[in-house]
């Protein structure tokens, strides 16, 4: 039984989160770790879509032990339990990371983990990410995993419609993600800034988070006229930033 059972399933969605350091990464962890129904979350890294890099794992429990939590990470490559679906289904937040979204999709559902979260999530954990951890959780997503242009990816579908992470830092991802949303090989969507972040209840965007000035999500849309971008509200404060979706 997930240990999560009474709560709805949330999913927070990051568009840059670099857990190397840093206070405006610290403010969206504690954010993502204040949605568990948990003194002491137990918290899972997936890392599958940069192959399980020693170093991303390192990082991760690095930086979460700078909280009271419970960290973990699950292998595929080497897993230490052949119980997978018990073992993620007693953790109160999967935090997902960046990287090859295409070949960690690949993978899951051969495990099946892509079966495994979706129940997770339909029993109240947190799930969360970065980058690919951000735009799996979606209908279709904005990729780089496939070397030359950026390219449209049916994923999870959790969360309709499509996402777009690193909107702000990387020059190729909003015009990308207008060109196949016009083209419609993307259905309508969210880009998402750095240290920004969209929380979901259900299927429902109920927050825009935000951890330094500027940052904030879009909603982007095909009109009769072309594409339509709207920012939405997340004015930032010190520290971290939540505004109500509009």
């Amino acid at each position: 039984m997930s240990a999560n059972s009474s709560r709805p399933g949330q999913i927070v969605a990051l568009g840059g989160h670099n857990i190397s350091g840093g206070a405006d990464n610290s403010a969206l962890s504690r954010y993502i770790l204040d949605q568990a129904a948990a003194e002491r979350p137990r918290i899972c890294f997936l890392s599958q879509g940069s192959s399980e890099d020693d170093l991303y794992i390192a990082n991760f429990y690095r930086h979460f032990l700078e909280f009271d939590v419970q960290p973990s990470d699950l292998s595929l490559f080497k897993p230490h339990t052949a119980d997978i679906a018990d073992f993620l289904l007693e953790q109160n937040v999967i935090y997902v990371g960046g990287g090859n979204t295409k070949s960690m999709l690949a993978v899951w559902r051969e495990w099946g983990v892509d079966r495994i979260l979706r129940q997770a999530w339909e029993q109240g954990t947190v799930l969360s990410g970065v980058s690919a951890g951000a735009i799996c959780w979606f209908e279709q997503g904005l990729t780089d995993s496939i070397p030359g242009n950026l390219t449209s990816l049916d994923c999870l579908g959790f969360l309709p419609g499509s996402c777009a992470p690193h909107y702000d830092s990387e020059t190729d991802r909003r015009p990308s993600f207008h060109r196949l949303i016009e083209k419609n090989e993307l259905a309508a969507g969210y880009g998402i800034d750095d240290n920004a972040g969209l929380h979901f209840i259900g299927a429902e965007l109920r927050r825009v988070i935000s951890s330094s000035a500027g940052a904030t999500a879009y909603r982007v849309e095909r009109r009769a006229s072309g594409v339509s971008e709207t920012a939405l509200d997340a004015s930032t404060m010190v520290g971290l930033t939540v505004s109500g979706a509009n």
